[in-house]
């Protein structure tokens, strides 16, 4: 099979394509990948470390009122489209998967124009614009919420899950503790703001530093992104020596292997992680990003909240007292902790890349 994936902007675009790309590598270890993305995105980075080709189109967003910024975004889509028809020729795909982000757009729709069977995978509870756009256009959509099923064409939709589920359900535990090097009776706090790092939720950690540092048979792991690492380790250096207990990064990239060994997790609600946290039935304390398209962070943090998966702290009330709050409640109640475990496990869809290739299988044996 030949796949073109693309995807990009943000890390909850991306990985869910490169789960979809090694699920297809294990079942057809002779498949062929094209990725195209943005040259100026995440995914530049991130794609060719994948050992997977990588090509480029220039596109950007569309406002949601009329500018004339948007007449050069129009025109930028256009030119976009026919790039990417150009780029789709060449390789000859059997089928393309769009996971997100603005570059999407001129891609997924290049290739339905083209006749090539295409999917798009949307993770968040409320559809963004463009996959809003391409669903009329595309042969399959994919979701990860029930309560999405309703906002695409029924006849072409369908409930799958978020790919990154099956990455963590191969998470090696004891890898995760040895990466840290810690022993295997200290419960593991992950504290992590997204692939490019929260300033509300670091601020709130580095206020708490050395409560965190007293918390009993803990080890909390801070992520701080790679946008703020700096800052946050020179703000340390100032404060008391960095408790033996807290381990601070600005990126991880074995992800599975530590989720697999968390006990509790701190961080955003984007789509990804939770599809990653109720795989493995991981509880959590959510703070959603305010600042995304409507507010669909919340969305999806409240869904886990009514399965009594996760506790939420909108970013308006976070303070570190009231993260360290909840945090101790969670640590100090096991019976808790197990209810939000049995909660979080009955969200999880932990074979989703596997469905997602079964349906990509399907829509191009119809080509």
């Amino acid at each position: 099979m030949r796949v073109v994936l693309t995807g990009g902007g943000t890390g909850g675009h991306i990985y869910p394509a490169l789960a979809v790309a090694r699920e297809i590598s294990r079942q057809m270890p002779q498949a062929a990948f094209l990725y195209i993305g943005s040259k100026n995105g995440l995914e530049a980075k991130l794609v060719p470390r994948e050992g997977i080709p990588f090509q480029s189109v220039e596109i950007s967003g569309l406002k949601r009122k009329l500018t004339l910024e948007n007449v050069k975004t129009l025109w930028n889509f256009w030119r976009a489209v026919q790039d990417s028809k150009q780029m789709l020729r060449e390789f000859k795909p059997d089928v393309v998967i769009g996971t997100g982000g603005y570059v999407c757009g001129p891609v997924v729709y290049a290739a339905a124009k083209l006749g090539i069977p295409t999917m798009i995978h949307e993770q968040n509870v409320v559809p963004g614009l463009t996959n809003k756009f391409l669903a009329r256009s595309v042969s399959r959509v994919a979701v990860c919420f029930e309560e999405s099923l309703s906002l695409f064409p029924a006849s072409k939709t369908v409930l799958t899950g978020n790919p990154r589920a099956t990455e963590v359900k191969h998470g090696n535990k004891q890898a995760g503790r040895d990466f840290l090097g810690i022993d295997a009776d200290k419960r593991i706090v992950l504290i992590i703001g997204g692939s490019r790092g929260a300033r509300a939720i670091n601020e709130a950690v580095l206020s708490v530093i050395p409560q965190l540092g007293a918390l009993e048979h803990t080890h909390v792991v801070y992520v701080t992104g790679e946008v703020h690492y700096q800052a946050i380790a020179d703000e340390l250096k100032k404060k008391a020596p960095l408790p033996e207990n807290i381990t601070v990064l600005p990126f991880v990239h074995n992800m599975p292997d530590l989720l697999a060994a968390t006990h509790v997790l701190v961080g955003r609600a984007g789509a990804s992680t939770l599809a990653e946290i109720t795989a493995l039935g991981v509880p959590a304390i959510l703070i959603p990003s305010p600042y995304v398209t409507n507010n669909h962070q919340e969305k999806n943090a409240r869904g886990l909240e009514r399965a009594h998966a996760a506790r939420v702290i909108v970013e308006r009330d976070l303070t570190g007292e009231r993260l360290l709050s909840v945090l101790s409640e969670l640590l100090h109640d096991p019976n808790e902790w197990e209810e939000m475990r049995k909660g979080s496990l009955s969200l999880g869809m932990p074979d989703a890349a596997a469905e997602i290739v079964r349906q990509l299988q399907e829509i191009a044996s119809k080509k």
